[in-house]
C-alpha cells in the first residue's frame, strides 16, 4: 500500500473529526485575538520576543515605503518569505506585500494578524502556515483554531477582505507527517466552505507524484523548501485561484474550494 493511502478506518476517523473540529473552530473564531487583548497571554509575549527582529524589519521597510491600501498580502512561514519573486510572479495584482517570516506557525500568524495584515488594509489575504505547527507537535485541530482566530481578526476590521488558505505542502523531509497534513487540509477546507468570500487553494495534490509520495524535484536540497520549479507550480495553482472570484454557494455564501477537498 502506498504511504499516502489511508485505511478505511482512518478515513472514517477523519470524517468523524470534521464536526468536532468545526465546532471548536466556531468557538475559536468568536474569541478575541491575542494581539488585541489588553492583557496579552504568555504565549503571545513569548512570540513577540521570538519574532522581535522580524517584526522590526517589517516596520523599517514600511517606514521606507508604505504599501498602498487595497493590495494583496501573502503571510506565513519560510515558503512565503523565500518567495523573492512574489510580486513579479503576480503582475496582475496592484500591490503585493510579502510578510513571510521563516519558521513561523499558524499560531504566530494569528498572534500578529494586526501587525502583518490589518495595518495594510488589503483586499485579499493569502496565508501559508501549518506545517511548522505539525513539526512542533501541534494537532490539526489546534491549527484550525489558530486559523479561525486569524480569519476572525481580519474580518472584524476588514469585513470585505477575501481570505485564502494555501494548503500545507507535502515536503519529502516531513513525509512522516503526511497523515496529519491531510487531516489539517481537510478540516481547514471544510471550515472555509462555511466562511464567506474565502478560498482553499490546494497545492498539496499537484505536489504529490504518481507513486503517492511527495515530488522531490520541486524542492531544494533540504527537501523542505521550494526550488524554482516548485515556485513555478505554486504560481500556476495560486494564479488560477486569483484569476476567478469566489463562487456563490446556496444561501448567498461565497466560498471557492478545490473539488479534491470534498469527501
Amino acid at each position: 500500500m502506498l504511504v499516502t493511502n489511508l485505511a478505511p478506518a482512518a478515513k472514517a476517523a477523519r470524517r468523524a473529526l470534521l464536526p468536532i473540529a468545526l465546532a471548536l473552530a466556531s468557538c475559536a473564531s468568536q474569541a478575541q485575538s491575542p494581539s488585541a487583548d489588553p492583557a496579552p497571554s504568555p504565549a503571545y509575549l513569548a512570540a513577540q520576543t521570538r519574532w522581535r527582529s522580524e517584526l522590526s524589519a517589517f516596520d523599517a521597510a514600511d517606514r521606507q515605503q508604505w504599501p498602498s491600501e487595497g493590495g494583496v498580502v501573502f503571510v506565513g512561514s519560510s515558503t512565503i518569505r523565500l518567495w523573492t519573486r512574489l510580486a513579479q510572479d503576480f503582475p496582475q495584482l496592484p500591490v503585493v506585500i510579502n510578510r513571510g517570516f521563516g519558521g513561523s506557525t499558524m499560531a504566530d500568524c494569528s498572534f500578529f494578524a494586526r501587525e502583518l495584515v490589518l495595518r495594510y488594509k488589503p483586499r485579499h489575504v493569502l496565508v501559508y502556515a501549518g506545517d511548522n505547527d505539525l513539526a512542533e507537535g501541534r494537532t490539526p485541530i489546534q491549527i484550525l483554531e489558530s486559523f479561525a482566530q486569524f480569519a476572525n481578526t481580519v474580518r472584524a476590521e476588514l469585513p470585505q477582505a477575501r481570505i485564502s488558505y494555501i494548503s500545507i505542502k507535502p515536503s519529502p523531509s516531513r513525509e512522516k507527517l503526511l497523515p496529519q497534513m491531510r487531516v489539517t487540509n481537510d478540516i481547514v477546507a471544510a471550515y472555509l466552505r462555511r466562511l464567506p468570500n474565502s478560498d482553499y487553494i490546494d497545492v498539496f495534490t499537484a505536489m504529490m507524484g504518481a507513486d503517492g509520495r511527495p515530488r522531490p524535484e520541486l524542492f531544494r536540497g533540504d527537501q523542505l523548501h521550494l526550488n524554482d520549479e516548485g515556485y513555478r507550480l505554486w504560481r500556476s495553482v495560486i494564479g488560477a485561484s486569483l484569476g476567478s472570484p469566489p463562487r456563490e454557494e446556496a444561501g448567498g455564501a461565497c466560498c471557492r474550494t478545490s473539488a479534491a477537498t470534498k469527501s
